[in-house]
């Protein structure tokens, strides 16, 4: 068995009356100046794709540049801010271990002053860096007038 179809009679149509009409002949043609076919300039050759490919291929180094030096510039600021995270750790480290110090020296300040034979002051004196001194202020008291 075939799977080709057998051609189907096409119907034929019944020919139109012909109206031809008389042809003229325009100007500028073979009854004018005895030339019938004029110079005609050759269609313009496509242009090379080479130009545009150039073009594409160096926007794209270009681009692959660009995002080169933008990583390298990240990884050099990550890093710095890597280091600088490390010094700043070292200088709370350093002033937590001063605080923890002074704290402590505050502490046995009263200690070390009595076994060196000082007392606490009854009043305090105030001194005047023009010249004069000034006498402990006496205490005054409201009861006491």
């Amino acid at each position: 068995m075939s799977a080709l179809r057998a051609p189907a009679a096409v119907p034929s149509r019944p020919a139109a009356p012909s109206r031809r009409t008389r042809l003229t002949a325009l100007p500028g043609g073979r009854g004018e100046g005895g030339r019938r076919f004029s110079a005609v300039r050759a269609p313009l050759q496509a242009r090379s794709g080479v130009p545009f490919l150039v073009l594409c291929g160096s926007v794209l180094v270009g681009a692959l540049l660009a995002v080169l030096v933008l990583n390298t510039t990240m990884a050099r600021g990550s890093y710095e801010m890597a280091h600088l995270q490390g010094q700043v750790g070292r200088v709370a480290q350093d002033v937590q271990t001063s605080q923890e110090n002074l704290g402590a020296a505050e502490a046995s300040l009263e200690r070390r002053a009595t076994r060196l034979g000082m007392v606490p002051s009854e009043g305090a004196a105030i001194l005047d860096i023009t010249g004069a001194t000034g006498a402990p202020a006496a205490p005054t008291t409201e009861a006491g007038q």
